[in-house]
């Protein structure tokens, strides 16, 4: 992979929970880490259809690939991408072919409407 290849702005991001009005806990999105990244969509089509009770649905499924550092390291499925005004619910992370410990792999996905 070359420098170049990592075309694509993200912000990784993570929840924080604080007590609310009502002493309930309520999350809060904080920035981890604004990073270039490669996307690469995960099937032609873009949009996976699902059924899911009783609803049809469309989502897009997307492999983030950013360089490997102690902060994208430690993301995990509970976080979350912010790349283009969306936000993508981050379903797995791992180390990515193109060199050991250089890269890390985020499968991400998002609905598609």
């Amino acid at each position: 992979m070359q420098a170049g290849d990592l075309d694509r702005r993200i912000t990784l991001q993570r929840a924080t929970s604080a007590a609310g009005p009502l002493n309930e806990l309520v999350d809060t999105w904080s920035d981890l880490a604004t990073v270039w990244a490669r996307r690469r969509d995960a099937s032609d089509s873009q949009k996976i259809e699902f059924v899911a009770a009783g609803q049809t649905g469309s989502f897009i499924v997307a492999r983030f690939t950013v360089r490997s550092s102690t902060v994208t390291r430690s993301v995990t499925p509970v976080d979350q991408i912010v790349h283009d005004g969306k936000v993508w619910d981050i379903k797995g992370v791992k180390e990515a072919d193109e060199g050991r410990r250089r890269f890390i792999e985020i499968t991400a996905s998002r609905d598609a409407d």
